[in-house]
């Protein structure tokens, strides 16, 4: 892309979009076309403007980030969209990738990255930062479980001890921990496993790949 880079700043605070917008305004390769407050305006300004990348922020009052990439990809707008926020849960990144964003960089990238990644975005490239890279790359090769959360390896523990008939003091007994610290492992368990008893956890577990038949 010889041109600048157009973009379009979405964020609901003031200080952050004019930073960012100085920013980029002193670098030649890129050119700031617009800036929104939340995600409605973002939407607008995007189908208005048709910059080459929308750079969104997540958490904002009324539309989200989310829901404004869903609408932007429904509008058929050609716009990648890069998200720079400060969030970076399996409950912001899945979203938001889903949804249909070309990327996803955290607030606290240098400056170098950041203006790397709309330059990658821009050309259709997937931009992810470090941490976000390593949390997607976990996902794959984690099981998936009912409550989207893998139990620990103590609490795996636990449970296989729990699976093999011995009881909450057995356990304690075995893994050298008190019963109340057994059975505090698997309230945990039983919350990422979305069920409410030991025998539906174990069936849980082992439907998931956590045990081992």
């Amino acid at each position: 892309m010889n041109r600048p880079v157009s973009l379009l700043i979405v964020d609901d605070h003031p200080v952050v979009r004019d930073g960012l917008s100085s920013m980029f305004a002193n670098d030649s390769g890129f050119e700031v076309v617009g800036q929104a407050a939340d995600g409605a305006e973002a939407v607008r300004q995007a189908v208005a403007l048709r910059p080459d990348v929308v750079l969104m922020d997540l958490r904002m009052p009324g539309t989200d980030g989310v829901a404004a990439i869903t609408e932007l990809v429904r509008t058929g707008v050609p716009v990648r969209v890069l998200v720079l926020t400060t969030y970076d849960t399996d409950a912001d990144v899945l979203p938001a990738i889903d949804a249909g964003a070309t990327g996803y960089l955290l607030k606290d990238a240098p400056r170098e990255e950041l203006l790397r990644g709309v330059r990658a975005a821009a050309e259709g490239e997937a931009v992810l930062s470090p941490t976000v890279a390593a949390r997607l790359m976990r996902r794959v090769r984690e099981p998936e479980v009912p409550g989207n959360e893998v139990p620990s390896q103590r609490e795996v523990e636990v449970l296989n001890l729990v699976a093999q008939g011995n009881t909450n003091r057995e356990v304690a007994a075995r893994l050298f921990i008190t019963e109340a610290t057994v059975k505090t492992h698997l309230l945990n368990v039983y919350s990422k496993l979305g069920v409410s008893d030991r025998a539906a956890a174990v069936a849980a577990a082992y439907n998931a790949g956590l045990l081992s038949t």
